[in-house]
């Protein structure tokens, strides 16, 4: 027997506070009236935080970013295309190893595959990744199992009518349990497998790796390899240029390599775990399709099994060769005429008190801001976090506002991502009178385009005829005209006096900082910071063999 849609929509709410839910994304609609209604006067009641949107993509990455950065949100849409629309989100969750809570509406069994309207087989319409638990009754609804630690998608069949005869009451909000997260959010690292010494071995660090990345790699005097967004790109053993450094003699010497969290930046270290003569040990991360090399060895909470770090000369060899690189780097940027993408991360991460939040986009700006980070002390509590689940452009502003939103006692909230990223999520910007709006700044290194196919094999000369039109994509919009139009204020800058001037000096709520840099050169300024690296290693060489004569 199929419950009223007003029973099931008190249940929901019940169910979504019992599951610890404190925010709640709603996209308009008709079909879920009934639980839209029951959220907002929930939230009336302050049991939850509203947020709405008139985009269910942007909704969803709302959703994303809040669950994210610490909070717990759910997202509710109506049903049809609605549902579909967050399937970005869903995927990008799924393979993040974050739990979003999505709720659709639908038409009760007996209508569908009627033709009736907006009525499609949402049941599994995310694929075999996510469960689609088909709820007509309060007793189905309490049979959903808990916790719900992954994506959950409740698809509630809601019978007519959908909208009660008078205003619903709000009723005072009870506490909930907290569910806000300090650290990893999954698989917990518990049996101690000690690691012996002799081979040569690095640590690398990718995406949501956390602090025991960094404790294994300073425990045991290994290089540590952390990308910006592992949590673990801190103190004295993690390396600026590492990804450089991959293809010199030193990164030939590598034997052993212990992988946490999911590495996705570079094709160095994609070779490196692909490579037959190095051991290659995989510590079990978050997500549906966690890192698993061919040949690699899965092990749990690794540590170090000798009483003194291993050979003291493996790692001074390579921070040597770290501080000789990041200097020469430095020197070629500063020398450049006008302002690069490597400028703008640089200067955004700059810009990043102790205790904020950076948010970062795919392609390009996250592999600059790589390159250009200088691995801060120990303890500063610089989060820095990127949708690298699938590490898609999409509903990137929306993932950071959600994110700044679900991280109110920071002391600062910034966000990069290239022209092409913050044009595919422009309608993040299409914010209602009575949303809320967290403090933000938007860095956006504007070069026309896709700077990122340049450096690839499509950039090459021999592909230039079809390249702009198929990869570089120039669009000639106008930055501010579209953040005029969405009343947000905007700067536009061509220098790094001015950029370093306007990420000073922050206005408060939203803003779009544009930073106006020329993709035409991008690939042969790539090239240029590449062979540093070889040189760097050529005179090291060299040095090393004169002291020794």
């Amino acid at each position: 027997m199929t419950d009223s849609s007003f029973v099931l929509a008190d249940a929901l709410v019940a169910r979504l506070r019992q599951a610890g839910v404190t925010e709640v994304v709603v996209a308009p609609g008709s079909r879920h009236a009934p639980l839209a209604m029951a959220l907002w006067a929930a939230a009336q009641a302050g049991a939850f935080r509203l947020h709405t949107r008139i985009d269910e993509r942007t909704a969803g990455f709302l959703a994303l970013g809040l669950t994210k950065s610490g909070a717990r949100a759910a997202v509710l849409t109506t049903s049809g295309t609605a549902v579909a629309n967050l399937h970005p989100a869903v995927l990008e969750a799924v393979h993040a190893g974050v739990g979003l809570v999505v709720v659709s509406a639908d038409r009760p069994a007996r209508l569908r595959g009627t033709g009736a309207n907006q009525t499609t087989d949402q049941v599994g319409l995310f694929g075999g990744f996510v469960a689609t638990h088909d709820v007509s009754s309060v007793e189905e609804l309490a049979s959903v199992p808990a916790p719900w630690d992954d994506v959950v998608h409740l698809n509630l069949q809601l019978d007519t009518p959908l909208v009660p005869d008078a205003p619903r009451a709000t009723v005072p909000a009870q506490k909930h349990r907290d569910m806000r997260r300090s650290g990893a959010f999954g698989p917990g690292l518990s049996r101690r497998d000690p690691l012996p010494r002799g081979p040569r071995t690095v640590v690398v660090a990718g995406d949501d790796a956390g602090p025991p990345a960094r404790q294994l790699a300073e425990a045991a005097g290994w290089p540590l390899f952390a990308e910006p967004t592992s949590g673990a790109r801190t103190g004295a053993n993690a390396l600026r240029t590492y990804r450089l450094l991959l293809a010199t003699e030193l990164g030939e010497r590598i034997e052993r390599v212990v992988v946490f969290g999911r590495p996705t930046l570079s094709r160095p270290v994609t070779r490196l775990l692909e490579r037959a003569d190095v051991e290659v040990l995989v510590v079990p991360g978050r997500g549906v399709w966690p890192v698993r090399p061919p040949g690699s060895t899965p092990i749990e909470g690794p540590v170090w099994g000798g009483d003194q770090p291993d050979d003291a000369d493996w790692l001074a060899a390579w921070q040597a060769a770290d501080r000789d690189l990041g200097r020469r780097v430095d020197r070629l940027l500063a020398d450049e005429p006008a302002l690069t993408p490597y400028d703008v991360a640089g200067a955004t991460h700059a810009a990043l008190p102790a205790g904020g939040l950076l948010v970062v986009g795919a392609s390009s700006p996250i592999r600059d801001l790589d390159i250009m980070v200088r691995p801060p002390a120990v303890g500063t509590r610089r989060k820095v976090i990127a949708n690298r689940g699938l590490a898609g452009i999409d509903g990137t502003i929306s993932t950071a506002i959600g994110a700044a939103l679900g991280r109110p006692d920071g002391t600062r909230n910034l966000a990069l991502m290239g022209d092409l990223t913050f044009l595919h999520d422009q309608t993040a910007l299409v914010l209602g009178p009575d949303e809320p709006r967290p403090d933000l700044t938007i860095v956006v290194p504007n070069d026309d385009g896709g700077a990122i196919f340049s450096m690839l094999e499509q950039g090459a000369p021999a592909h230039a005829a079809s390249f702009e039109r198929l990869f570089g994509t120039p669009h000639g919009h106008d930055l501010g005209a579209l953040c005029a139009a969405a009343r947000i204020p905007h700067l536009r800058v061509t220098s790094r006096p001015e950029l370093d001037q306007a990420l000073a000096s922050p206005n408060g709520g939203i803003e779009v900082v544009e930073a106006v840099v020329d993709r035409q050169g991008r690939r042969e300024l790539d090239l240029r910071i590449r062979a540093l690296a070889t040189e760097s290693a050529t005179e090291s060489a060299t040095e090393s063999t004169e002291r020794g004569a």
